[in-house]
């Protein structure tokens, strides 16, 4: 339930943005940016870390929105379930597992980040820019994490499908349009 009295009880993120465009169209545009712009990871391998990381943080509105849209760009149903759930024994591609263990942790205990976890990325196959990439996925996805609980942003299991599938099509951009409209 909305903590924002303002605005319906059953408030999404998207009528939050509604309601606070000036912050919203920079926030889209920096999703756009970091989540179908150029990078080593597809973006359905970007929004496999923001699903996990939102997991660890049980953020279910945005590890549910997250995990439908990495799913319609070809992630297998059910293996971000099983991540969260234990990382190690989980279906993911054994190239990606170093890059959720980092994020994990830098999720977890931020402070304890050594090189030793980066040079497992790299091992793995990854460059610096990946390194990159997926710390900023991972601090988006801390922040928008803390906005939503924040703000008790919640969605049921309809709104999570509609809105990973408005992802999927139309990415954040798409949601810029949709700012204006009541």
């Amino acid at each position: 339930m909305s903590y924002l009295k303002s605005l319906p009880a059953e408030t999404t993120l998207l009528q939050v943005f509604r309601a606070y465009p000036g912050p919203a169209k920079h926030l889209l545009a920096f999703h756009e940016e970091l989540l179908r712009g150029e990078s080593p990871f597809t973006p359905g391998e970007r929004e496999m870390i923001a699903a996990y990381v939102s997991g660890v943080n049980a953020c279910d509105y945005c590890h549910g929105i997250h995990t439908v849209t990495a799913e319609a760009f070809g992630v297998p149903e059910g293996v971000l379930a099983a991540a969260v759930a234990d990382l190690d024994s989980a279906p993911v591609e054994e190239k990606l597992k170093p890059v959720l263990a980092y994020v994990g942790k830098l999720t977890r205990t931020p402070s304890r980040m050594t090189e030793a976890d980066a040079e497992a990325v790299f091992a793995a196959g990854w460059d610096e820019r990946a390194l990159h990439d997926a710390v900023l996925v991972c601090a988006l996805f801390n922040f928008m994490n803390r906005m939503v609980e924040g703000l008790g942003i919640e969605a049921d299991a309809a709104y999570t499908v509609t809105s990973g599938e408005r992802l999927k099509e139309g990415g954040y951009a798409g949601l810029t349009g949709l700012l204006a409209e009541a």
